[in-house]
């Protein structure tokens, strides 16, 4: 539902946009700057995405986990995907990906949040509690994979530290 959300407020804000540039410029001009977005971005994503198959491949080679290349692939795809799109907001916001030192802030900020999500559910499951379960555990007895004998004052609830 959030992923909903935003793409209706980036299409807004793209109509807008487009609308505010074709009022004020008129259709050739705001054509030509939706064209020349489209192929600075593709000649700047061939080449960080160049570098960053380069980048993976020393990394793999010197036999080194390569996350920061990974994550660098998957921004230059998003950055591609957005640049394709026509509006102008999409286009600057896929070269802010394409720039190395902004697709560094934007990484680490995903390594960030996904650190604190899988400690998040390390300690839910260290706890027996599960996310899926909504923090329940339940004794019983299963057999074949059917839960023949289930307890239930045996199901509590616990507390993470």
């Amino acid at each position: 539902m959030r992923v909903l959300a935003v793409v209706l407020v980036g299409l807004a804000v793209e109509v807008t946009a487009l609308v505010a540039a074709f009022g004020a410029w008129g259709l050739l001009p705001t054509l030509g700057l939706l064209v020349l977005g489209g192929v600075v971005g593709s000649v700047l994503l061939r080449r960080e995405g160049v570098r960053a198959m380069a980048a993976f491949s020393e990394a793999v080679r010197t036999r080194r986990a390569p996350h920061q290349e990974l994550a660098d692939g998957v921004l230059i795809a998003a950055a591609g995907v957005l640049i394709v799109l026509p509006g102008f907001v999409s286009d600057v916001v896929g070269l802010f990906l394409l720039f190395p030192p902004t697709r560094r802030l934007v990484s680490g900020r995903m390594a960030r949040r996904a650190a604190e999500r899988e400690r998040s559910v390390v300690l839910n499951l260290r706890y027996g509690q599960h996310p899926a379960a909504g923090g329940a555990v339940v004794d019983g007895v299963v057999v074949e994979g059917d839960v023949v004998d289930v307890r239930p004052e045996s199901v509590e609830r616990r507390e993470l530290p």
